[in-house]
């Protein structure tokens, strides 16, 4: 491995991992565990768990799961060695740079680079006479200044197939270059040429600075009408939001979120540097989880169209799980905020912003837009959807305050909507507790992996199998009284590979943290492993233990390789026998 295994383990042992999880997650210990809202799917019910004494995390809704460097990993979308490198820079200490990490380190310096120049390119364009159609769009017909195109590097990609190609070759960059900054496309024939051609074109840059991508909007009636880099090894749209880098240093508390490039700069431009866009994708956890790092505060500023409104909808439990408070801004006399700035003026934004509705009034409204409240039949209906809604908040407060709210609308006294709103409450903890429940009787579900791809076909020996990695894991020690246990003898091959390694580490002296196994083991893998890893192990007799799991083991091997006769008759009675034991 490129990294010393001794430096590895110095990042460990400086990065304890609830100090490092509590940095995005707000924990709250339980026993001995810490627990919070998953930062990887959406939940309201923590399942997410943080165990300090065994320096593992694990999701029970997702599956996710894993020591430091794995979370690391995971919610910044890094590599191994990136998330390492993180991880030494919140320590203190220098990453010892080697080998092939040296060069995976190089080639996203290249292709950054390469972004830089591409950049620069396409701002120049803009400046000259090729650049003539889109200076009319950015200046004339959309009122940029020049100072808001220049802080956004806001350019024009040349006209032709090649152009970007050639510029490129100047500077030293190669077609495979460009492929893999999503610059270039090549097709069926494997003629490379330019992605962007005759676009206005908004560099992507992440909260380093770096530009990782790009958007590009055409001139013309041509399709798509915004074309956007594909993800790279250097760009994930589902984890970068557009104008971040700016809005995190607002001083004005917020965060505006918007549907678009242009209606991001047209409200820095006006003074509202605390707008952000997603990058052609519907808001996402990480996007969420990303904006809780920088505001309390999230005001959404969707196209005020059925697909804004379904937008903002989708968007608002996303961002209510993270802790950060809601608000939506509904859009008067124009469609998007860019238009309403345009024809109303900064000061009327402003005023618009501070009368957003927090995310329950909005919800409400829109139901509310739904029905006429002087017909009865649709009275009722109103009623119910609301009821509906406000059982899904976790405030009784909150839904007695905006139930009564809704008992006035609908002419109706408090007690008999609150009466409404407690059954679907109650119907809806039912109907999550027979899901459970349902859960809970298929207990061959419950022990197989999240991943299916991992799926046990022997629950016997897996189980066995699983108590081993454990043992080790737990007491290294136990090593020594492994006998003759092969990988081969593992019926899950998963658990194979996780036995193989841990007993190669053994010998070779290196570390058995489940942390440092996280540049060996995919992230299905490492997550399966926290899962094993976080069950309940005595370790008072741990010799006869681990003798009994590695019997159950050999004998199940057996059952599989070498049966005949009596014996494959007893072999298929225990295999009967088990598989009504665990459900089958």
């Amino acid at each position: 491995m490129a990294i010393p295994e001794q430096f590895i383990d110095e990042i460990v042992a400086r990065n304890e991992i609830s100090d490092v999880v509590s940095s995005y997650v707000h924990l709250t210990r339980k026993g001995n565990n810490l627990w919070g809202l998953c930062p990887f799917h959406n939940e309201k019910t923590p399942s997410f768990s943080v165990a300090p004494e065994k320096q593992i995390y694990y999701c029970f809704g997702c599956g996710k799961g894993g020591g430091v460097i794995n979370f690391i990993m995971e919610i910044e979308n890094l590599t191994f060695v990136e998330a390492v490198r993180l991880l030494a820079q919140r320590a203190g200490l220098e990453l010892p740079e080697q080998g092939e990490n040296e060069g995976y380190r190089r080639r996203k310096e290249r292709l950054l680079a390469l972004n830089k120049e591409a950049a620069r390119l396409f701002h120049q364009t803009l400046k000259s006479p090729q650049g003539a159609a889109g200076a009319e769009y950015l200046f004339r017909r959309r009122g940029l200044s020049p100072g808001i195109v220049t802080r956004f590097g806001l350019g024009v990609a040349p006209a032709g197939w090649s152009a970007l190609l050639e510029a490129m070759a100047e500077k030293g960059f190669t077609k495979r270059d460009l492929l893999d900054a999503g610059l270039a496309v090549d097709n069926q024939k494997g003629r490379v040429y330019d992605r962007f051609r005759s676009r206005v074109m908004f560099p992507i840059i992440d909260l380093r600075g770096e530009i990782i991508g790009f958007g590009g909007r055409v001139l013309d009636d041509g399709t798509p009408k915004y074309l956007n880099s594909p993800d790279t090894v250097i760009y994930n749209k589902s984890r970068n939001l557009f104008a971040l880098n700016l809005a995190k240093k607002s001083k004005l508390g917020r965060i505006i979120l918007t549907e678009g490039y242009m209606d991001t700069i047209s409200l820095h431009q006006a003074g509202f540097d605390c707008a952000v866009a997603s990058l052609g994708t519907a808001l996402t956890q990480e996007h969420a989880q990303l904006l809780a790092r920088y505001t309390k505060e999230a005001v959404i500023a969707y196209d005020g169209d059925g697909a804004g409104v379904k937008a903002a909808q989708r968007a608002i439990p996303i961002l209510e799980k993270t802790g950060i408070s809601v608000k939506v801004l509904q859009m008067r006399g124009a469609k998007d905020p860019d238009e309403f700035i345009k024809k109303f003026g900064r000061e009327a934004f402003g005023k618009l912003l501070d009368e957003s509705e927090n995310h329950i009034e909005y919800r409400l409204g829109q139901i509310q837009k739904k029905y006429d409240l002087a017909d009865d039949v649709q009275r009722v209906e109103f009623l119910r959807e609301s009821a509906a809604m406000l059982s899904t908040l976790p405030s009784p407060v909150e839904r007695e305050i905006y139930g009564g709210r809704v008992a006035a609308l609908a002419g109706i006294t408090p007690e008999t909507m609150a009466q409404e709103v407690k059954r679907e409450f109650t119907r809806r903890m039912k109907q999550a507790k027979k899901q459970q429940e349902r859960k809970d009787l298929t207990p061959a579900a419950q022990l197989q992996p999240k991943a299916y791809g991992m799926r046990y076909t022997n629950m016997r020996s897996a189980r066995a199998e699983e108590g081993v990695l454990r043992l080790l894991l737990l007491e290294p020690a136990l090593f020594s009284s492994l006998g003759g246990l092969t990988a081969e003898q593992f019926s899950a091959p998963v658990l194979g590979k996780i036995y193989d390694l841990l007993c190669r580490r053994a010998r070779e002296g290196r570390s058995l943290q489940l942390a440092a196994l996280a540049g060996e083991l995919s992230p299905e893998e490492s997550s399966h492993l926290a899962a094993i890893l976080g069950q309940p192990e005595s370790l008072a007799n741990s010799q006869q233990a681990l003798a009994d799991y590695i019997a159950t083991i050999q004998t199940e091997a057996v059952k599989r390789t070498g049966e005949s006769g009596e014996d494959s008759i007893r072999a298929a009675w225990e295999r009967y026998r088990e598989k009504k034991a665990y459900g089958g």
